[in-house]
């Protein structure tokens, strides 16, 4: 897959005929990694390498709306300064344009765990969700 700097903006995922621009704004993300989702389960995975007044962007020749995907987000976990990057969660893309599919609401899904909500919760939430623009 070929993977090309791309643009800070627009912010979400921009066609333009040849492939898509994906941006996101973090003020506190060490590392963002945008991940392609096949309609198997699979899961593709490509760092958003550059940076722009804290927007994270990638271009990727080829890549056509409808292609499903979500973020995952590195960095500090610290609930009592508002920060909460935990990379075991697929988020969807603030900027979404679109989204189909549907939530399993599984506890995998969450932050924490119900019955220890200061506890950090690293299940995976991906195959809980399904998203795509």
């Amino acid at each position: 897959m070929q993977v090309w700097p791309g643009h800070p903006y627009p912010l979400g995922a921009t066609y333009d005929g040849a492939g898509t621009n994906f941006a996101v704004f973090s003020e506190v993300a060490e590392r963002i990694e945008l991940c392609l989702l096949g309609d198997d389960g699979s899961e593709t995975s490509v760092e958003l390498r550059e940076k722009d007044a804290f927007v994270r962007h990638v271009y990727l020749p080829g890549i056509q709306p409808g292609q499903r995907y979500g973020f995952r987000v590195h960095g500090p976990y610290k609930p009592q300064n508002g920060d909460r990057c935990n990379a075991a969660k697929l988020l969807l893309d603030p900027y979404a344009k679109a989204m189909s599919g549907a939530v399993d609401w599984d506890q995998s899904v969450y932050g924490y765990y119900f019955n220890e909500p200061g506890r950090r919760n690293d299940l995976d939430s991906a195959p809980h969700t399904m998203a795509s623009w």
